[in-house]
């Protein structure tokens, strides 16, 4: 590999810190703070500001989130560059610190949210606050949940050794983990991969060897969950939220019934995962699958895509839709903004970091060689690419709401799933591909919605019950996994403790329902790219450029899409039905199942 190809696997985090490095750090803390004074000169006033006078605030509100969020960037990628570096730890402490010390000196959230709704809307009309808009929208509409200004300040300073502390901590535990398999030391995502091999008795040692690795520390990360809970549980009581996912729908946006009845339409469509793993057991020659047979692929084929051929198709597929995208993606891989390699130390799994409008995203991923793992740089690019186009909206309004951050990067892996089916010589390579991605589908859309429904399950349990056990968790777990998966699969005893070794679900309560619902949007904006084609690309193009400058719903109808209908969301899950559709006549046409 060259100089340049080599140099897009690994991070250049330097544009972070105005190409500056690490030293110039404790002078933009000084900068942060030196802002934070000047917006603390409007203390007590913000009530009584005109326009131009909230815009001017608004002005140094930006220019402090601008700083913050490149400080606490570089010092956030660069731990996950390497967890283990006690460094780069403790820099991430520090700046963290800091950036609370500012967030818990500032009452301007508090003092907006208290000033009367038609004096807000009056203000709020004006050109001058475009720019901050949405931003001081969603302020005003959490007023009723936000406490004393001397309670929200101890609650910030008291949230680094508390929340985010656990969080850490998790963090770094699961990061730990090591899995032992014949022999031969894997990382977790590592071991995962080990899942899709083709021969099951490989498959059930690489389970048994992640439930081992699960043992050791099970109570110690079933203890952080229930703290985690139990504070969650406490600041909601405080702040007078109804129940535990309130708090989330708010951020969204989304009424609570809306995401029930999003959550409820999924939940009716448990048949179409059910189908999916009867007839993979069909096709594995099983009367029913194991927890861990679920990865396995249907043909037995030795898919290896190196990094190269892998960076090719992701570029081909986002430049066939729009050249601007194609253009935009390769800069990840020339300019450095990617780290793909697996190595120890190194955070697990894949995400995008948006970083600030200013310089550019970064994505990590952990690049073994899989077709799934092509479609996970797809789906971590779909990310960056929402990021550079909503770049004009400033730092205020960079990011689309939580429940449609999601949408560029899952409409990104279906471009890719497209491209990828041109280039199928058989129809048993046709089938292979379908069945990979109806695993994905049935991942995203299904086990979020499970996920979810553990999550739920026990936040109820944690307040009803007080603490849970490892085996009450357990119980939980599987519960909430067999209502999703049916009597096709078997769920084995080892599989009560793999809750465990996902963070999300502990650090980040309630965000498993947004990945549903973009899911089901991107897939309904898909289909309707389909069948418009390329008159769909503009509006497309701009609901991603417009970023969080405008709600939930109004981005959505930037691309023509009305989220309030039943019938959009049913579109979602027709796709879905749809794609099993295809993987089951790619199945005959390989003559894998009998015609029906």
């Amino acid at each position: 590999m060259d100089a340049a190809r080599q140099r897009a696997r690994t991070w250049d985090l330097a544009p972070l810190l105005h190409g500056r490095g690490a030293g110039a750090i404790d002078e933009l803390i000084e900068q942060g703070r030196r802002i934070a004074a000047a917006i603390s000169a409007f203390d007590g006033r913000v009530s009584s500001l005109g326009p131009a006078e909230l815009a001017d605030l608004m002005g140094q509100v930006a220019r402090l989130c601008e700083l913050t969020a490149r400080v606490c960037s570089y010092a956030e990628l660069l731990h996950c560059s390497n967890v283990h570096d006690d460094g780069n730890a403790a820099l991430m402490q520090k700046v963290d610190e800091w950036a609370h010390e500012l967030q818990s000196s500032l009452t301007i959230d508090l003092e907006w949210a208290a000033v009367a709704p038609e004096r807000a809307a009056s203000l709020l009309v004006d050109p001058r606050l475009a720019f901050c808009r949405q931003y001081l929208q969603v302020v005003h509409d959490q007023r009723r949940h936000l406490l004393t200004e001397a309670e929200e300040r101890v609650a910030a300073d008291k949230s680094i050794t508390g929340e985010q502390a656990w969080a850490r901590l998790l963090d770094a535990l699961v990061s730990d983990l090591r899995v032992v398999v014949d022999g031969a030391e894997h990382t977790l995502d590592e071991a995962f991969a080990l899942l899709s091999d083709p021969d099951r008795d490989a498959r059930r040692r690489a389970a048994d060897a992640v439930t081992s690795s699960l043992a050791p520390g099970l109570r110690t990360r079933a203890y952080i969950f229930n703290t985690l809970v139990l504070d969650k549980a406490v600041d909601e009581r405080l702040r007078g939220f109804e129940h535990w996912l309130a708090r989330r729908n708010v951020e969204n946006q989304l009424s609570d019934e809306s995401v029930d009845a999003m959550l409820q339409a999924v939940c009716d469509h448990y048949d179409i995962p059910h189908r999916w793993y009867a007839t993979k057991a069909r096709l594995l020659g099983l009367p029913r699958l194991a927890d861990y047979d679920r990865w396995a692929p249907v043909v037995d084929e030795d898919v290896h895509i190196g990094w190269d051929d892998a960076v090719a198709l992701v570029l081909d597929a986002y430049a066939a839709f729009s050249p601007r995208l194609g253009r935009l993606a390769r800069r990840f891989f020339d300019d450095g903004w990617i780290d793909a390699r697996p190595r120890a130390g190194k955070h697990g799994g894949a995400f995008c970091a948006y970083t600030v409008p200013s310089v550019h995203p970064y994505v990590m991923c952990n690049y073994t060689g899989r077709r799934h793992d092509v479609l996970t740089l797809a789906h971590e690019l779909g990310h960056g690419l929402h990021a550079l186009l909503a770049a004009d909206q400033g730092v205020l309004h960079h990011a689309a709401p939580p429940v449609l951050s999601e949408v560029a990067s899952v409409f990104g892996e279906s471009l890719l799933l497209d491209r990828l089916l041109d280039t199928c010589s058989s129809p048993l390579e046709r089938l292979s591909l379908l069945a990979e991605r109806a695993d994905t589908t049935i991942v995203n859309l299904f086990r979020c919605t499970s996920l979810h429904r553990f999550e739920d399950a026990v936040h109820g349990a944690r307040r009803a019950e007080g603490e849970l056990s490892c085996e009450r968790l357990g119980e939980l777990w599987l519960r909430s996994q067999s209502d999703m998966v049916g009597d096709a699969v078997e769920l084995t005893d080892g599989f009560a403790s793999w809750w465990s070794f996902i963070p999300q679900l502990q650090t980040a309560p309630g965000t498993m329902y947004a990945y549903v619902h973009a899911q089901l949007v991107a897939l309904s904006m898909y289909r309707r790219y389909r069948t418009d084609g390329d008159t769909f690309v503009p509006a497309y193009l701009r609901m991603l450029a417009a970023g969080g400058s405008r709600s939930t719903h109004a981005l959505a109808e930037i691309a023509g899409c009305t989220l309030s209908e039943p019938e959009f969301w049913a579109g979602g899950l027709e796709v879905v039905s749809l794609q099993l559709d295809a993987t089951e006549a790619a199945a005959r046409a390989a003559g894998l199942m009998a015609p029906v």
